[in-house]
């Protein structure tokens, strides 16, 4: 009779675990099944040089260029952002989370622009 309480509770601490486990696996497939931009700067250029996305939304910003520091930011009434100093093959990840139109610069090469709608 004991073995099968225990059998029964191990059924039971098993089930907890798969359930746990399935939960976790659809949160991680969750995370990335959500949309993420990628914006390349290369050439003194955003690539491409407009997005249109939702509040909330990712947009990955790469420095794409071999031999040239880039520093993206935005500056408006509605949000800032401040990338700082990218070096060649970095990185950065901008978030907006609030609805309007938006123009990422760099403060290196003033010419460059990307515009971001946010809907």
């Amino acid at each position: 009779m004991r073995i099968g309480r225990l059998t029964d509770r191990m059924k039971v601490g098993l089930s907890l675990v798969l359930i746990a486990g399935s939960l976790t696996a659809l949160g991680v497939m969750g995370t990335l099944a959500a949309p993420q931009y990628t914006v390349s700067q290369k050439g003194r250029e955003f690539h491409p040089g407009q997005l249109t996305i939702h509040p909330g939304e990712a947009i990955l910003i790469v420095n794409d260029d071999g031999d040239l520091r880039h520093h993206a930011y935005i500056d408006s009434d509605k949000f800032s952002f401040d990338s700082g100093d990218q070096e060649p093959g970095s990185k950065t990840l901008l978030t907006i989370p609030v609805a309007g139109d938006f123009t990422v610069l760099c403060a290196i090469h003033p010419k460059m622009k990307l515009v971001v709608h946010v809907k």
